[in-house]
């Protein structure tokens, strides 16, 4: 998920990354990781092929260091956020195992390298927004059918395009500028496009 506010974008790189906690409080909701643990799970994450390759692509883009990348929170939003020039939030008491801190990183630094790549990005545009959570959806591996099922969607044919437009819609709809509606006509608009661009990845991994 990307939030709409923020004031620029940013990059990732290699080798200046922090990790911090920031006034959390040390009990886990029931059925969800600790923060200590889920600290450790990030730092597991940030070895992860496809997050150091979106790291290193986005390095290579030239963006700008962020004073702060990534923390380790409770909230009561999803398990994780994208904030234009403030980082990558990963909300601990939504996290119940390592896949799901992996999936969190790689999904929003997808709309991270967005946010670096793309001119005149605008998170409070519908279809911007629109845009980056449908690349965001499909390019993560967040609508992998094995995820899906345990999920509860047993559909498997034609369930990953069905997916990627279900949770991209309930992410835009999130942005106070987008209405159920125009979260609706901006996902319909910028489908075929978004969809088929697999930046910067060669295709769909």
């Amino acid at each position: 998920m990307a939030s709409a506010t923020g004031d620029g974008g940013g990059s990732v790189p290699p080798q200046t990354t922090k990790v911090e906690a920031c006034a959390v409080t040390e009990e886990a909701t029931p059925g969800f990781i600790p923060v200590k643990e889920c600290l450790s799970g990030i730092r597991a994450a940030l070895k992860h092929p496809t997050v150091r390759f979106l790291r290193e692509k986005m390095d290579q883009a030239g963006c700008p260091v962020w004073p702060l990348l990534i923390q380790a929170v409770n909230c009561n939003h999803a398990s994780g956020r994208y904030t234009s020039g403030r980082g990558i939030t990963v909300c601990c008491n939504q996290i119940r195992y390592q896949d799901m801190i992996d999936q969190v990183l790689i999904h929003e630094l997808i709309h991270a390298y967005d946010d670096c790549v793309t001119k005149n990005m605008d998170w409070k545009n519908c279809g911007h927004h629109a845009c980056s959570e449908i690349r965001a959806n499909h390019l993560s591996g967040d609508c992998h059918y094995k995820r899906e099922m345990l999920k509860g969607f047993l559909k498997i044919r034609g369930h990953e395009p069905e997916c990627v437009k279900r949770r991209a819609l309930l992410s835009v709809k999130s942005n106070p500028n987008c209405s159920d509606t125009a979260a609706k006509d901006a996902i319909e608009a910028v489908w075929d496009i978004c969809y088929n661009d697999t930046r910067p990845f060669d295709r769909a991994p």
